[in-house]
């Protein structure tokens, strides 16, 4: 394990999960390069220097945090999962995005990294809700959440400006109390009543 691995939840797992650092810059940039045909038109990635330097400074933020999903032994990146708009206090909550990359799409390794994200966003984060939101027509991506567990909450018009336009999107979720992470304490911002 690299000394900037998140521990994983279970020893099996064929992905780590890692900070996405500025030393990741080119091939990450590659990789966006070579999967614009798998993200367009559901989402958008950096895709110059310029713009990766942006990306990277939004995660650099306390309530903001973009995760490597890699592949063990080989380190080669499968994908990117971030974790948006951390909301504490009663709340507790933050919004999922994420993408896999051409290269390795199709071979699971994203199922694996998104079970590690939820584990270590209950866990480490100490969080109790993720939210996802999807466009009704990326299969592939509702596909994801399906088999993370996440439920569908429903369907929002016009929630979020992608490709140039307002995009309809399924509200998906998941709790602490949908999966088995053990006992965690409460976050401190968590009021007691």
């Amino acid at each position: 394990m690299r000394g900037d691995e998140i521990p994983a939840a279970r020893p099996d797992s064929r992905v780590v999960l890692r900070p996405l650092t500025g030393g990741d810059q080119d091939e990450f940039l590659d990789l966006v390069e070579a999967s614009a045909g798998l993200h367009h038109p559901w989402m958008s990635l950096p895709a110059t220097p310029e713009q990766f330097e942006a990306y990277l400074a939004r995660y650099e933020k306390p309530d903001e945090e973009a995760l490597l999903v890699c592949v063990r032994g080989t380190g080669a990146i499968a994908g990117v999962v971030t974790i948006n708009s951390i909301i504490r206090g009663r709340f507790q909550s933050a919004s999922l995005a994420y993408a896999a990359f051409a290269p390795s799409a199709g071979q699971g390794y994203m199922t694996e990294g998104l079970d590690l994200v939820v584990r270590h966003a209950f866990q480490r984060l100490r969080l109790h809700r993720l939210e996802a939101q999807i466009q009704p027509g990326n299969h592939a991506s509702l596909g994801l959440v399906r088999r993370a567990g996440f439920r569908h909450e429903g369907r929002s018009p016009e929630l979020l400006f992608i490709d140039g336009a307002w995009r309809d999107h399924e509200r998906w979720a998941i709790t602490t109390g949908m999966v088995d992470v053990g006992p965690v304490d409460p976050h401190p911002t968590l009021p007691a009543r």
